[in-house]
């Protein structure tokens, strides 16, 4: 599908300039119709489990195809906290206590990794400098007592890429786990979980991914599933969820271990349709996009004295300006039908493949209009 005709799928672009995928994505009409059906065969048929069972397995097929991974190492949860939780959840903290993560991180995974330390974890934050973590000062923080580091591959709060594949590299010599969190990147470019050489990862489907909440994946590399068994569980973690067996825990052997109830299957719906979108699309030339609009947009903040928060030479899709007044800016933005958010009292403009460089060029002109309210350089 040619990107023109990706963003024909937005109805939103008739009459908003949305630059806010990072807070959540636009809707399609393909997800809309998704939805629909659902509710069409909830009305016509009353309780076809079945089918809702088979379309909730398909949904784990597309998105491991996505990634580069087996069905069999994708579980479908209710959100990246779910996921983290269950991974956490089957960690020995006795041995390797340590749990490395950067302070800038969103705040679901420290949540998570803090709770751990009433069951012996200790959690170390990797400090940010300029909005930013330095390879330097993870390597000063991994060592032999830690089990898991816990990447974000794109800040909520400035935009910065993580370089994944350095870092994973420096754990795994430690023999430490990767857990990646990439929910702002997932949706706008190609990811291997082969070639990163992460042993896990996590995402949702309400950002980039163009779904609804609800719905979010955890991949588990396939020579770790065995190795982790969680502590929480439910009849969709178990071999058969519908072998009814209530004084029995016949836990998966796949990564469905980190399942729990029921799915959502009107999130389902939604999310494969989706992912089903993206794909006609192409990831590689949502990804050229996301290059070329971002930098259009960076380059004409940069020409108007705006600070950046997000380095210069970043491609991802998430850009972060330092503003006086956010408040009044986004009422403003408002009225020239801009939707974008903040973050830390500043601006937070997302970009995805149906966005275009005129797109770039109306909040730069409306930010043209309203210097006084940024920060500048």
């Amino acid at each position: 599908m040619d990107l023109n005709e990706f963003r024909k799928s937005f109805p939103i672009f008739d009459r908003l300039t949305y630059v806010n995928s990072c807070s959540q994505g636009a809707l399609a009409t393909s997800v809309r119709q998704a939805t629909e059906s659902w509710l069409q065969s909830w009305d016509q048929y009353g309780s076809p489990w079945e089918t809702w069972i088979q379309d909730y397995e398909q949904l784990r097929v597309r998105f491991a195809e996505m990634i580069g991974a087996k069905p069999a190492e994708v579980a479908v949860v209710y959100s990246a906290s779910t996921g983290i939780n269950s991974v956490a959840s089957a960690l020995n903290y006795r041995e390797r206590p340590k749990i490395v993560m950067a302070d800038f991180d969103f705040p679901t995974v420290g949540h998570v990794w803090l709770a751990q330390e009433r069951a012996g974890a200790k959690v170390e934050f990797v400090r940010s400098r300029d909005g930013q973590v330095k390879i330097e000062d993870y390597e000063k923080l991994i060592d032999n007592q830690t089990s898991v580091v816990s990447i974000t591959q794109i800040s909520y709060r400035t935009g910065f890429r993580s370089d994944v594949k350095t870092i994973t590299d420096l754990a795994h010599r430690k023999g430490a786990l990767v857990l990646l969190d990439c929910f702002q990147d997932a949706g706008t470019r190609p990811i291997d979980v082969k070639s990163l050489g992460v042993d896990m990862l996590v995402t949702g489907t309400l950002k980039y991914m163009l779904g609804p909440s609800g719905v979010g994946f955890l991949y588990v590399q396939e020579g770790l599933i065995d190795l982790l068994t969680p502590r929480q569980s439910g009849w969709f973690a178990q071999t058969n969820p519908f072998s009814f067996n209530t004084d029995k825990l016949d836990i998966a052997d796949t990564a469905n271990r980190f399942q729990s109830g029921t799915p959502p299957i009107p999130s389902c719906y939604a999310a494969k349709a989706g992912i089903e979108l993206l794909c006609n699309a192409g990831l590689n030339n949502i990804e050229d996009r996301v290059r070329t609009v971002s930098q259009r947009f960076l380059s004409g903040a940069r020409n108007l004295g705006i600070k950046a928060v997000t380095p210069d030479d970043s491609v991802g899709p998430l850009v972060v300006l330092k503003s006086r007044d956010i408040e009044t800016l986004l009422g403003r933005f408002s009225d020239r039908g801009i939707v974008a958010s903040t973050r830390d009292g500043n601006l937070r403009v997302s970009f995805h493949g149906y966005n275009t460089e005129d797109d770039a060029d109306k909040v730069l002109a409306a930010l043209k209009d309203n210097r006084e309210l940024m920060v500048l350089e």
